[in-house]
């Protein structure tokens, strides 16, 4: 790999600088993102490779089939972890792939994938950063229900002791689940991702019955844990301000901040649903089915949370016609984009936002330490002859992204690492392969790997602030 220049400004290299010698520094990837090889080894169907059946459902008509071929491929990935100065591996473990349905033993084949990457990790000198729910739930427990319905909350815990049980000699750190929002809003309530429904009751069911499933698995995994395991959540979270001071904006924010950030973490950290979310969601004819016991078993204490920030958001709480009440007959939450660059996504890029949200987590839910599990940006890469990438974009995003983390430490928030989303272009869901994040370039033809300028200035920084 060539050198790259430094593409961060004085004042972002003098707060990237100011991160410890001991901080993270990892990048992250998720099973059916990259793994392919969906009928290979005793794998049966997920959610996802259901939808990408549905007409329509995904651009282009992609599919997970085949992805980047990590599961062939995997001890040159993990190679390239190690070449962009990464000290961290984030992955996750594809359910359907240890365990077929979601019910009875652990496949043997399947599981010995993730034994070798596990393996092949440590060889390399690597952290294996676990991650056992990233959004591939079995088909056949969506045809029982999904995670509306409770039973799924004990599964997962069935399922997660399974790979526990294997790799805990191993692996220490545990995250159970990724991004429970977008499981619930996405999957059940937007219909957007897998499974595809719309069912705002079924979203919020989801929603709770997603948090007792990590407190389960999270209750079993550690009473069987040898010292210094770790276990976490990561949440999918960002800022909610409203677009004025009216009375109507500031409801507006606040709704969308208690879906979006309290409905998780107020019962994972306080072991309560917010109020105001509980009779927000009662209007709506929702509920939440909380059982005696659950909160408790939710609020199972936390050794990290993992953060995953893309964007900030601004709301109205007035429609373009000047009405407060939608269609629908609920209260106007309207987005108000704040006129800033966007990405190829077309999310505005907001690094103060990022600041603002790790120090308000570090505010209002403290003694809790901070990792950033993903964050990055897609952009319309152009390769030169070779399939290297001058990603100016992506790299100024990392130096603005770093910067911000750094910022939000001196502010007081214990963010102990940031692993960028993402290692390799993939399968980036209801948008196919037409969203690259990598780090790296993947020729989905052949499959050649080509790091990326973006790449070149990650290794480079780690590099540089420990001194190596």
């Amino acid at each position: 790999m060539t050198e790259t220049t430094d593409a961060a400004t004085r004042e972002q290299r003098q707060l990237i600088d100011s991160l410890p010698q001991d901080f993270r520094w990892g990048v992250a990837t998720a099973a059916y993102q990259i793994e392919g090889a969906v009928a290979e080894d005793g794998r049966t169907p997920s959610i996802w490779d259901t939808f990408c059946r549905v007409p329509s459902a995904i651009d282009n008509g992609d599919t997970g089939d085949v992805a980047c071929d990590h599961y062939h491929r995997m001890p040159g990935d993990v190679a390239l972890v190690k070449e962009l100065g990464a000290d961290t591996y984030r992955f996750s473990v594809a359910w359907p792939r240890v365990q077929p349905g979601g019910r009875g033993p652990v496949n043997e084949a399947g599981m010995a994938f993730y034994d070798r990457l596990v393996d092949e990790v440590l060889e390399k000198d690597l952290t294996p950063w676990l991650t056992l729910y990233h959004w591939d739930l079995p088909q056949e427990l969506e045809d029982a229900g999904g995670w509306p319905e409770r039973d799924t909350a004990y599964r997962f815990a069935d399922y997660s002791m399974l790979v526990f049980d294997r790799l805990s000699d191993r692996v220490r750190h545990w995250t159970t689940l990724n991004e429970p929002w977008c499981s619930a809003m996405h999957g059940y309530v937007h219909g957007v991702m897998a499974p595809g429904r719309r069912d705002f009751g079924a979203g919020m069911r989801a929603v709770h019955h997603l948090l007792l499933g990590h407190g389960l698995a999270t209750q079993r995994m550690r009473a069987a844990a040898a010292d210094g395991t770790q276990f976490g959540i990561t949440l999918n979270m960002s800022t909610s301000d409203a677009a004025t001071d009216s009375a109507a904006d500031r409801e507006a924010a606040r709704h969308a901040d208690g879906l979006g950030v309290r409905i998780y973490l107020d019962p994972l950290v306080h072991g309560r649903y917010p109020p105001d979310v509980v009779e927000d969601l009662a209007v709506r004819g929702a509920t939440l089915p909380i059982e005696d016991g659950d909160l408790p078993v939710i609020s199972t204490p936390l050794d990290f949370l993992g953060v995953n920030y893309y964007f900030g958001q601004q709301y109205s709480g007035v429609d373009e016609q000047g009405r407060t009440t939608g269609e629908d007959g609920f209260p106007v939450q309207r987005e108000i984009p704040f006129g800033e660059p966007t990405t190829a996504m077309g999310w505005e890029i907001l690094p103060g936002k990022f600041t603002e949200l790790l120090t308000r987590i570090g505010r209002d839910y403290p003694n809790l330490p901070l990792f950033v599990t993903e964050n990055g940006s897609a952009f319309d890469d152009e390769p030169d002859e070779s399939g290297y990438v001058a990603d100016d974009g992506r790299t100024a995003y990392l130096a603005s992204h770093l910067a911000a983390v750094a910022a939000a430490r001196q502010r007081g928030a214990d963010v102990r690492g940031y692993f960028a989303w993402s290692l390799l272009d993939n399968f980036e869901w209801a948008y196919g392969y037409a969203k690259r994040f990598g780090l790296i370039r993947v020729d989905y033809e052949t499959q050649q790997r080509t790091v990326k300028q973006s790449g070149l200035f990650y290794r480079d920084t780690v590099r540089r602030v420990r001194g190596a």
